[in-house]
């Protein structure tokens, strides 16, 4: 896509601190990162959301989030990763693409998953219902 700042990155016409790069994916340094060594990986073709994915494109991307996350382990104490679909989820820019948030211990990031209210268990299986007439 011609606008997308993540296209832009991959064509070098933005600059960016890449870390990593094959045939499916471009990874990058984030520029506003939750901590130090915040990696994004993207997939080299644009898609906006993972359901517009086929599943060679993700197997290729899946294996770039695995090299670059195992070296981020080799030089953390743990690892977030994490993925938006959809600004409703907090997606920003209209490419998919996973944060890989490198833990430090006593780092200060707190990341909760608490919510207010509990998910009733009717409510989780009207969506289970929902979910598997998709899969089938």
């Amino acid at each position: 896509m011609v606008d997308c700042v993540f296209c832009k990155i991959i064509r070098g016409d933005v600059s960016c601190k890449k870390v990593y790069e094959d045939k499916y994916a471009f990874a990058f340094l984030d520029a506003d990162p939750v901590n130090v060594g915040h990696t994004l990986v993207i997939p080299k073709k644009h898609f906006g959301t993972i359901e517009h994915m086929k599943k060679a494109d993700f197997d290729g991307l899946s294996e770039a989030i695995l090299k670059v996350g195992k070296g981020i382990m080799k030089i953390s104490d743990g690892l977030n990763i994490m993925q938006n679909n959809g600004k409703v989820a907090g997606q920003v820019v209209p490419h998919v693409h996973f944060h890989l948030i490198p833990r430090f211990k006593d780092d200060g990031y707190l990341f909760d998953w608490k919510r207010d209210e509990k998910i009733t268990e009717k409510e989780n299986d009207k969506f289970l219902k929902k979910i598997k007439s998709f899969l089938k």
